[in-house]
């Protein structure tokens, strides 16, 4: 295995001495948007915020992963005992919130263990098991083969937080997702038919509490968040944790499979559904109200949106 291209490295004195900080190109790129000051004014802080972690927990730093992601700086680190870590210094947004309370909860159990982490106003940094080789799910496996890994984690990772956890309900998320689908509507209202509109909304607004299971889920579990490992085959990186419904979680990977999806949306909820011993219905609706969001995306949406629309839509 091999050592980090040293970035930040720890001199004798705990201190941390800095060589350069590249910018990965997802993040510059984002960052470059005339509108995106706060991420601007985010990295012009980086470099110092990096050579405090990397002193605070004896790393030394390889070049961050590229093209990376808009809302992290990622790169390979290793800690004095020789342990093989990630260094994820990310902007605190609405969805990542958590992020670290929920792989302390499933504490390595198909996911990434959580070494520690370090939360301020405007970052969250997170000190993370390094998946080894570390490629993708979706690079790597055909996507039905890639259904099955994704089911066999979600069914694993599905638990029930004790009461009093920190954790946000879904219900909280799919109430932005209805304020975000009904200003689209207003704004371009010509573009997606309004029964559809009228189905997503009752959706995002009540479906969520029809369910009788209340479970941690990932939220955004596709191909690109499940990495190969050595500890165990498949890891998932990246939760954005809420509570509740299970059938909600199998959504985003459903939504990465474009092909399959256009294809015969029915069947592929079906085939998710079965594969994570739920509701063929329910996963179908939540799939349903999730088509109708990106149908306003332009890219298409539409037909599948209304192929699985009937039962649902007036």
């Amino acid at each position: 295995m091999s050592s980090p291209i040293p970035i930040f490295r720890r001199k004798d004195d705990g201190a941390a001495t800095v060589d350069q900080l590249p910018i990965p190109c997802t993040l510059a790129e984002y960052a470059a948007d005339p509108d995106n000051d706060k991420w601007r004014n985010w990295i012009a802080h980086l470099p110092a915020r990096v050579a405090e972690l990397t002193a605070r927990w004896s790393l030394t730093l390889g070049a961050p992963y590229d093209p990376g992601g808009m809302c992290s700086w990622v790169a390979p680190a290793r800690n004095a005992d020789g342990d093989d870590l990630v260094l994820k210094m990310g902007v605190r947004h609405s969805e990542g919130e958590h992020e670290a309370d929920a792989l302390r909860f499933w504490d390595g159990d198909g996911a990434v263990r959580l070494y520690d982490a370090h939360i301020t106003d405007d970052t969250c940094v997170l000190l993370l098991e390094r998946c080894t080789p570390g490629t993708s799910l979706k690079q790597t496996l055909p996507e039905p083969e890639q259904d099955e890994v994704i089911a066999h984690l979600l069914r694993r990772l599905w638990k029930e937080p004790s009461p009093g956890h920190s954790f946000r309900p879904l219900q909280s998320m799919c109430d932005e997702w209805g304020d975000e689908l009904a200003e689209n509507a207003e704004r371009n209202p010509d573009t997606v038919d309004s029964g559809l509109v009228r189905a997503g909304l009752e959706i995002f607004r009540s479906y969520a509490g029809t369910s009788d299971r209340h479970v941690l889920l990932c939220t955004d579990l596709h191909g690109d968040n499940v990495l190969a490992a050595q500890r165990q085959p498949w890891l998932v990186i990246d939760p954005k944790p809420y509570v509740g419904d299970p059938a909600y979680d199998a959504s985003q990977h459903m939504l990465n499979c474009l092909d399959r999806l256009e294809a015969g949306p029915r069947g592929l909820c079906q085939r998710m559904a079965a594969l994570l011993e739920l509701e063929a219905e329910r996963v179908t609706t939540w799939l349903f109200a999730r088509c109708v969001q990106e149908s306003f995306s332009g890219d298409g949406w539409g037909q599948q949106t209304a192929r699985i629309a009937p039962s649902l839509a007036p």
